[in-house]
């Protein structure tokens, strides 16, 4: 019988950078109870376990992106049905924030589908930046990859956060993504860490991994020399006329796993219950929040694909006692929601002057 004493001692508070492939594929086997309640300890070390941080995410450039991502609906490699748009004018993505936060959002996430941002459309994105700001929201923005002086003058614009998920494990990347490399992705991480601002970066689920894969995406996040501040868990949404659209279900206990998993090895950071929902059963969130996901995206829409009602949301919340101090429908701030703390030193992780941690060298090692 499992020992109740080691199960909390393992609910750690500690941030580590140095886990091991063994040690996370054994928390993935973990009886699921077990994990839950280890996680749970791990989240309620660092949060309040009935509070959810709401964000709103906006496309504000649809489609025709040169990357061949196998499960995006704006690669311009598929055919998908999407209509094309352009970079959407200034004033219409400040009157979307204005909606955003009279909903209750706290973060404004603005996306665009491109490899990297082109510079004729800085000066555009950067005034989105100061616009949302002005207005007391945290800003978030998905861009593709970015080079040193992009990130610097997004930073210097007010950007809090910056989304750029790793998607997957090193190794089975590949499979997924050719038209840029996972050292590509790690290197535009690498640069908004410089900057300045906080990550926000996770992967999906469904893809066509395995279990091992999924160790090896949360393991190259963990083992950053700084955790990212917000974690993506999003569960593959397959899309008619992308390469993935009859790729089999993810299980649902398998999603809220890696939820699970991913709370426990960072758990400081807010991990958020991300693409997917609109097919997860309410159970099945309740048991993802109860996983230590602390973090939604509300609205209709994600970026091109559908999410819950935001009244079902409402009612989901209300059902389980989340968020239920907010009178105002206003948020507590994000610092002190979401509170990664600093760290003195990298918990005797060898890779101090290394911008990530290479799985790969590791499985080959």
């Amino acid at each position: 019988m499992t020992n109740p004493t080691s199960l909390k001692d393992s609910g750690s508070s500690e941030l580590r950078h140095n886990w091991t492939y063994d040690e996370v594929e054994a928390l993935f086997q973990t009886p699921f109870n077990d994990l839950i309640f280890q996680a749970q300890l791990a989240h309620r070390a660092h949060f309040d376990p009935n509070r959810v941080q709401i964000s709103t995410l906006l496309s504000i450039k649809t489609g025709a992106c040169p990357e061949d991502c196998k499960y995006c609906p704006q690669s311009g490699h598929y055919n998908t049905g999407l209509d094309k748009e352009k970079l959407m004018a200034v004033r219409k993505v400040l009157e979307e924030a204005r909606h955003a936060k009279a909903s209750g959002a706290t973060r404004f996430c603005m996306g665009a589908a491109w490899k990297n941002p082109p510079e004729k459309d800085m000066p555009y994105i950067l005034e989105m930046v100061k616009g949302v700001k002005e207005m007391g929201l945290e800003t978030c923005m998905t861009l593709g990859m970015l080079n040193e002086d992009q990130a610097g003058q997004l930073a210097q614009a007010g950007l809090d956060y910056y989304n750029h998920n790793l998607d997957t494990s090193p190794e089975f990347y590949g499979s997924i993504i050719t038209t840029r490399t996972y050292s590509d992705r790690l290197n535009t991480l690498a640069h908004v860490r410089d900057a300045g601002m906080n990550i926000c970066s996770g992967g999906i689920v469904g893809l066509g991994e395995t279990e091992r894969d999924r160790a090896g995406m949360l393991i190259q996040l963990a083992n950053l020399p700084k955790h990212p501040e917000s974690v993506p868990v999003n569960m593959l949404v397959r899309v008619e006329g992308t390469p993935l659209a009859d790729v089999e279900a993810v299980d649902g206990i398998d999603f809220v796993r890696t939820i699970a998993v991913a709370k426990i090895m960072m758990p400081a950071s807010c991990v958020r219950l991300s693409a997917g929902r609109e097919n997860m059963s309410d159970e099945l969130q309740a048991l993802a929040f109860l996983a230590g996901a602390n973090s939604i995206f509300l609205g209709d829409k994600l970026l091109t694909t559908a999410n819950p009602k935001e009244s079902h949301d409402r009612q989901l919340f209300n059902k389980l006692g989340i968020n239920r101090d907010d009178i105002s429908g206003q948020e507590q701030a994000l610092e002190a929601l979401c509170p990664l703390r600093e760290q003195d030193s990298l918990l005797n992780n060898e890779l101090n002057n290394e911008h990530y941690y290479d799985a790969m060298a590791q499985q080959a090692s």
